[in-house]
C-alpha cells in the first residue's frame, strides 16, 4: 500500500502506544437502551487483553446457545481496555447468572433483555482514551493538536481493516482476480471490505495533495451525522456557509455498481489515483455493492489532552466506523509497543520452523 498524505506534514515526533493495554481503552455508545423485555440479552461488557469473536465464544457457551446467536455492533482491539455490548439471544424466560463470567479480564457490567438483535454497526460512536509515552517532540504534538481540533484528520480506514501486513487487502485482490476461491461468507466480506476502504484512502490521500480540503465543482456532499448526500454543480454563498458551518461535509467514495456520485471536477479528481486500480473497481461492482459515501475529513469531538513530561493521555469521541488510529498517524510516527512484540514473536518462530526442518 502506498503512504498516505498528512494533512498537517508528516509528524516529526516519535511516541510508543500500547505499552499497556490501559493506554488504549475503548468504551461504546448505543443509541438506544434495552426494552428490558424480550428474548435478546444486552450485555454490557468490559474486556482486558481479548478479541471481541473470543468473548463471543465464551459468552456462547456459558448461556449454552450456538455461536450464531451473540452478536456484537463492532469489534474492538486485543490489546486495549474495551467496553462493548453484546447480544445473546436466548428463547424462553431463562436469565443466566453473567456475573458468574466475571474475572480480571472479563467484567460484565449490566445487562438487561431487549426486543430487536445487536446488529453489526448499531453504534453512534466510540470515546476514547489514549496514551502515548516517551513522545521525543512535545512541542510538535502540541501543535498538531490544535490543528486537529480545528480542522480533523483525514478519514482514513486504519490499518486494522487491512490485516496484519495488509493481508486482507492482498487475499482480497487475489479473490477479486479469480486467484484465489472464498467460501466463507465472513471472510468474503472482509477482504471485499478492505479492497473497498483501499480505494476510498487512496481517492483521499490523492485530492489533500492536490487540493487540501478546499471545493470542487461537481462535489458529491452529505449531510452531517447522515448517510445523505446530494451533489453541488457549482458552489455559492450559501453551501461555502453551510460546509463552515459542518452543517455539510466533503466525501470520498465507497465503490459499487451504478454511476459515480460526484461529477465534473471532483469525479475527475476522484478517478485519477484509480487508473491502475480497474480490477478493484470491477471487482467490487460485480460483487454487488453500491456506490456510497463517506466523509473526506474525520472531526473527533471533545476532544481534550494532558501532557506529563513526555507521556500524553488523549481523549476524544468518534462516529462509529471510523478509526482512533487515524488521529493518532496525524500526531506522532508511532510504534504499537504490543504489534511490535507480535512481530518479533512470529519471527522468532518461523526461524525455530526453519531450523527444526
Amino acid at each position: 500500500m502506498k503512504e498516505l498524505h498528512y494533512l498537517f506534514g508528516k509528524p516529526i515526533s516519535q511516541a510508543d502506544l500500547r505499552t499497556h493495554n490501559s493506554d488504549f481503552i475503548v468504551k461504546e455508545i448505543l443509541p438506544f437502551t434495552p426494552t428490558g423485555e424480550g428474548e435478546h440479552h444486552m450485555l454490557h461488557v468490559r474486556k482486558n487483553g481479548m478479541n471481541t469473536v473470543y468473548v463471543a465464544e465464551i459468552l456462547a457457551k456459558f448461556a449454552k446457545v450456538h455461536p450464531k446467536e451473540v452478536t456484537f455492533a463492532g469489534q474492538k482491539d486485543k490489546n486495549a481496555i474495551t467496553e462493548q455490548w453484546f447480544g445473546v439471544r436466548i428463547p424462553g424466560k431463562e436469565t443466566p447468572e453473567w456475573t458468574q463470567l466475571n474475572d480480571d479480564k472479563l467484567t460484565i457490567l449490566s445487562s438487561g433483555r431487549h426486543s430487536k438483535k445487536l446488529r453489526i454497526g448499531a453504534l453512534l460512536g466510540n470515546r476514547f482514551v489514549l496514551t502515548l509515552r516517551n513522545i521525543t517532540e512535545v512541542a510538535d504534538i502540541e501543535a498538531r493538536l490544535q490543528q486537529i481540533a480545528k480542522m480533523g484528520v483525514p478519514n482514513y480506514f486504519g490499518e486494522q481493516r487491512f490485516g496484519h501486513d495488509g493481508k486482507n487487502l492482498l487475499l482480497g485482490r487475489q479473490m477479486l482476480s479469480g486467484g484465489r476461491n472464498v467460501k466463507d461468507r465472513n471472510k468474503r466480506s472482509m477482504y471485499l471490505s478492505a479492497v473497498r476502504s483501499n480505494i476510498f484512502n487512496q481517492v483521499v490521500s490523492y485530492r489533500l495533495v492536490t487540493h487540501q480540503a478546499q471545493t470542487l465543482a461537481g462535489d458529491c456532499v452529505m449531510l452531517a451525522g447522515s448517510k445523505s448526500y446530494f451533489t453541488v454543480q457549482a458552489w455559492d454563498d450559501v453551501l461555502n456557509a453551510r460546509l463552515a458551518e459542518k452543517d455539510i461535509q466533503l466525501s470520498a467514495p465507497l465503490w459499487g455498481r451504478g454511476t459515480p456520485l460526484a461529477q465534473d471536477e471532483a469525479l475527475t479528481v476522484e478517478m485519477t489515483p484509480l487508473v491502475d486500480l480497474s480490477i478493484d473497481l470491477q471487482g467490487l461492482e460485480e460483487a454487488g455493492l453500491s456506490q456510497e459515501r463517506r466523509p473526506l475529513l474525520l472531526e473527533p469531538q471533545g476532544i481534550k489532552w494532558q501532557f506529563d513530561a513526555d507521556t500524553l493521555t488523549l481523549e476524544f469521541v468518534l462516529p462509529a466506523g471510523s478509526y482512533a488510529t487515524s488521529v493518532l498517524r496525524e500526531l506522532a510516527d508511532y510504534q504499537d509497543v504490543q504489534e511490535l512484540q507480535r512481530k518479533v514473536m512470529v519471527a522468532d518462530q518461523q526461524a525455530q520452523t526453519k531450523q527444526e526442518s
